[in-house]
């Protein structure tokens, strides 16, 4: 079906931000600085973790994860995005744009997981540090992020295929810079009422889950943290769990209003600046809330900047 798409209608256009404004090239250069931050950055911080010991811990494990889904994230639809404008075109196959749609679709459900994993990962720390090493052991972490990297495959494998077999008879211009279901639904000149229903509550189920995990861990994390007798040991905890629930703010928020606000609420322009958001801006700015302000990886930074200076 994808193929008879391809043969029939031939490629999509994405339309995107730059048509938009008065200044594309400012915004080009702009958006490219945006991709080489998050590249750079979400790399040094993989690179950091494996190689400093210290920062083999399951918190910091997580964080690796996280760093990769971002790194993914923004590959999937800036370079494209960059491409088309520096060339002049705006078209993307049907192959890539089905492509472009599975891996968003799944790192956005593996990150959803990712976040609810790192709030439980907090809870133990916190409500319980003595048997830690127990209840999150390497298999432990390991069985968590599988899950995650599972959950986001099967909503990829699940959403992508239906969308993208709907029969496109109309324009095939996308009101959006990436091929995201609802731009690309819009195109369709079949009946999509009850497929929108169905992913209403496939993202329902997404985010009531991981929001529900999130939610229990920081009802007892906020309990136990009352009662701590140390004013250090509660700065310590609401520090780290601050950078958690900024991350956990920002992308939720997004995923609610792109996924289950009614389409009334929903203009072509407002969803392209929430997804740019969400897509360009989060995975420059998880690593800042997450570590770079975080003495361990500061420390780790220095350590290993030290060692390539040191002379043989």
């Amino acid at each position: 079906m994808w193929l008879a798409n391809q043969t029939l209608g031939g490629d999509f256009f994405l339309l995107g931000i730059f048509s938009q404004i008065s200044h594309p090239g400012l915004l080009c250069l702009l958006i490219f600085s945006i991709f080489l931050m998050a590249v750079t950055w979400n790399i040094t911080l993989i690179l950091l973790i494996h190689i400093d010991s210290s920062l083999h811990t399951p918190m910091y494990f997580f964080i690796n994860q996280l760093s990769l889904i971002d790194l993914t994230y923004i590959s999937v639809t800036v370079p494209k995005m960059l491409v088309n404008q520096l060339a002049k075109e705006k078209t993307i196959s049907v192959l890539g744009c089905g492509t472009q749609m599975y891996f968003y679709l799944q790192l956005g459900g593996a990150e959803y997981c990712l976040l609810a994993a790192m709030a439980y990962d907090r809870y133990v720390a916190i409500c319980h540090p003595l048997r830690y090493s127990v209840l999150m052991s390497q298999r432990v972490c390991l069985l968590l992020a599988s899950g995650c990297w599972f959950v986001g495959s099967v909503d990829g494998f699940m959403l992508t295929p239906i969308t993208m077999t709907f029969p496109f008879c109309r324009s095939h211009e996308i009101h959006h810079f990436f091929c995201e279901v609802p731009a690309v639904l819009k195109l369709s000149c079949s009946d999509t009422s009850l497929y929108k229903i169905f992913m209403y509550l496939c993202c329902v189920i997404m985010l009531l889950i991981p929001v529900t995990v999130i939610s229990v861990s920081y009802y007892f994390i906020i309990l136990t943290i009352h009662k701590m007798n140390s004013a250090e040991g509660r700065k310590k905890a609401f520090t780290t769990c601050s950078s958690h629930m900024t991350v956990v703010s920002l992308f939720y928020g997004a995923a609610i209003y792109n996924y289950m606000l009614p389409s009334s609420h929903h203009t072509p322009e407002k969803d392209m600046m929430v997804s740019f958001f969400y897509t360009i801006f989060t995975p420059v700015l998880n690593p800042i809330i997450y570590s770079f302000r975080n003495k361990d990886v500061t420390g780790a930074l220095k350590k290993m900047l030290r060692m390539q200076k040191a002379p043989y």
